[in-house]
This record gives structure tokens, sequence and C-alpha cells, in this order.
């Protein structure tokens, strides 16, 4: 799977047919239908843009039972002039009842992509919540490639809103 896959910018998620197939075949999804999309939200540390965008997954979620699924989206592109390598991953989520979790692992969705300057990589993964609002935040460790020096790379605050709540 080529999880680099081209996605123009201004195309609505559901009409970009990498990212269903993903859906599909990785979350189970079949339809988007009540999706919403929040803004994007976008960080620049050290020359590596970092942006995300959120949807709801009524289909996976169960409100009844305090289970709220979310998909994100995230694009890293590499506007420095070095090659580099994503290799660790740190979260914090939090729910809107102040429930605080953290997730660290080796790079995302199983790779430790190498990004060359003008690449973007793209990725999408999901999260849940118990509560119908809430937001992640955390950091990338990047490794510069030419010189093996690590540097982190933070992830911008989102949030995940289910659409009722919007109202």
């Amino acid at each position: 799977m080529n999880s680099r896959a081209f996605h123009p910018p201004n195309q609505p998620v559901g009409q970009n047919i990498f990212l269903n197939w993903l859906l599909v075949h990785k979350f189970g999804v079949t339809h988007l239908y009540n999706r919403i999309v929040i803004p994007m939200t976008t960080e620049v540390t050290a020359g590596i843009k970092v942006s995300v965008e959120t949807f709801y997954q009524p289909a996976h979620s169960n409100p009844a039972h305090s289970h709220f699924v979310f998909a994100y989206r995230i694009s890293i592109s590499n506007e420095s002039s070095d090659t580099i390598r994503l290799k660790k991953r740190h979260w914090y989520i939090v729910d809107s009842d102040n429930s605080r979790r953290e997730v660290e692992g080796e790079g995302v969705v199983g790779e430790q992509p190498f990004i060359a300057p003008g690449e973007t990589y793209r990725y999408v993964s999901g999260c849940n919540l118990n509560t119908e609002v809430g937001k992640m935040f955390g950091t990338y460790l990047m490794e510069k490639v030419t010189d093996q020096k690590f540097f982190y790379v933070k992830i911008p605050e989102f949030k995940m809103v289910v659409p009722c709540r919007l109202n």
C-alpha cells in the first residue's frame, strides 16, 4: 500500500479514491454520510509542516455507550533542505471530561517514512473518544538523514467534534 498517494488540496475527502479505499479496507467504512470536516490545523517546526484534518465516523460510533470514533488525515511536508525520517510519535488525547491518554510508538501506521525536501507524506489513522468532543496533539521525533541528528516536530492541537455538537 502506498501511503504517499496524491490528494488534491481542495478536493473533498469523500471523492478521493485512495482515501475511500483506505477507509473501507482499514477502518471498514462503507459510506461517508454525516461526515463533518473540522478546519485543517497546521504547525511548522524547523521547516517541517504538519497539517491535520479530522472527520467523525458515525458508522463506527455508538453514542449510547459513549463511544465516538474519528478519523484524521495527517500531511507532513518537508520544506527544509534536508531529507528526514519520521522515527517516533507521541500523542496526547484529551476527552472533554478531561480524561487523558498518551500514545507513543515507532513511526506511523507501521512505517518510518523518509521525506525528501519538497515531498509530502500523508497517512490516515483514527481515534476513539468517550465524549462527543476531544482533542489531540503531540510530537514526532525526526532524524536528519545526512548527520543522524534528531529533532522534534510539533503536531498541532486539533479538535474532534461530533457534528451535532457544532450546532
